[in-house]
């Protein structure tokens, strides 16, 4: 299976999204490769600041030809990752060309839910090329007992994309775990840990799979 996470939108939490359904996806012991589209190279400075081997491969691969060359780029993996850049378009639109499914990170704020429209585009536009390509939301950096917080869901349901029943909290551990760790790693018991768990639960639910 191949994931892009894709947002046009800079900090919507794509990078930390990305790197932490790689490695529960190799918990599973599964070949996962995450491929870093974004210039930015976010993912690919994680791996670089190890003190550790990563469970999971890291590959720079900021192309617009990514999915023209992915099938090669992937063989021998179980599944990967993409981890796209804000405002890059044509990076973007290869990497979601790539994909069998895309989840769009959104925080709780007016802003992010607005310029959702851009990706849903990006991603409709694709589909008139691969129909196959499935698409969810996914709430990141969600703050518990706000009025956002519980609208927005609802605020998503304009868009022709379901909503992932698990949301990612504004948790520091996501923070803590920039610095070339996941917060598996950090603590596999942690609240953090299982909203990760779970939302990785509701992908394969959404692709119609049991297991990874």
């Amino acid at each position: 299976m191949i994931i892009s996470l894709a947002s046009l939108k800079g900090g919507a939490g794509k990078s930390t999204l990305a790197l932490h359904l790689a490695h529960e996806i190799a918990r599973h012991d599964r070949r996962a490769i995450l491929v870093d589209a974004d210039p930015q190279a976010s993912a690919t400075n994680w791996a670089g600041v190890r003190e550790k081997p990563s469970p999971f491969q890291v590959v720079a691969m900021p192309r617009e030809n990514l999915h023209r060359d992915i099938d090669g780029l992937v063989a021998g993996f179980d599944h990967c990752i993409i981890d796209t850049p804000p405002r890059t378009s044509g990076l973007a639109r290869s990497a979601i060309l790539a994909s069998d499914l895309v989840l769009i990170p959104v925080q709780p704020s007016s802003l992010d839910i607005w310029a959702a429209s851009e990706t849903v585009t990006l991603i409709s536009e694709a589909q008139q090329f691969k129909p196959e390509i499935k698409a969810a939301f996914v709430i990141n950096r969600k703050v518990t007992g706000t009025a956002l917080g519980r609208e927005i869901s609802e605020a998503l349901k304009d868009y022709p994309f379901p909503v992932l029943k698990t949301s990612i909290g504004q948790r520091i551990a996501f923070s803590e775990a920039s610095m070339g760790y996941t917060v598996m790693e950090l603590d596999a018991k942690s609240t953090a840990s299982n909203e990760v768990r779970l939302l990785a639960k509701d992908v394969l639910k959404l692709m119609e799979r049991k297991s990874w």
